[in-house]
């Protein structure tokens, strides 16, 4: 592997096939299977697991003890936590087959999947959306959300940076990211980044 543009600690197993930009940093005993995309840039802590029909964007971090299941999609930008948890089967049962049924799963780029987090298949995460550590993802997350809890409820707004935004959770306001200055108005719903 000494001709790839990619770096794998010598325990990892990349099986032929799997695609991986430059750049990109694997450790300890990770499992890359043969269909798996991974873009440029991208970090894939200990013990994680790329299944063959998943698609990771560059600059993503997958924390320690993750497996990221067939169906999913990871956008640029994407923090996935230590031991957050993917499903690509609803209702699974160990003596029946559902490998045709297996749901997308969508987490849209610059989202922050919290540490021991759980999505649930078949749902969308918005853009830079931030799921708190241990909640449980059971239905499309808004663009810039923060959801907590069992199961994850909508708790707040947050920035591109990572700040909680001082906005309602519904009506029609506007906030500045602590940090940046960058600018945010709620609407309809929603929230969007305001142009300079």
């Amino acid at each position: 592997m000494t001709d790839a543009p990619y770096t794998a600690h010598p325990t990892a197993i990349i099986d032929a096939g799997a695609a991986i930009g430059a750049g990109t940093r694997i450790w300890h005993w990770v499992h890359v299977c043969a269909g798996a995309v991974i873009g440029a840039g991208c970090s894939l802590g200990q013990n994680v697991y790329v299944g063959n029909r998943v698609r990771i964007g560059s600059n993503v971090r997958i924390q320690n003890n993750v497996s990221v299941y067939d169906n999913v999609s990871l956008e640029d930008d994407v923090f996935c936590g230590p031991s957050m948890v993917f499903t690509n089967v609803y209702n699974p049962r160990a003596a029946i087959s559902r490998k045709d049924e297996y749901r997308d799963t969508l987490v849209r780029r610059g989202a922050t999947l919290g540490a021991n987090c759980t999505i649930v298949c078949g749902v969308t995460i918005g853009r830079h959306a931030f799921v708190g550590a241990g909640a449980v993802v059971t239905r499309d997350v808004p663009n810039f959300a923060l959801v907590l809890g069992v199961p994850a409820r909508h708790a707040g707004w947050m920035s591109r940076f990572g700040e909680q935004l001082n906005l309602p959770l519904t009506g029609a306001a506007e906030a500045t990211c602590p940090h940046t200055g960058e600018r945010y108005q709620l609407r309809g719903g929603e929230v969007v980044l305001l142009e300079a």
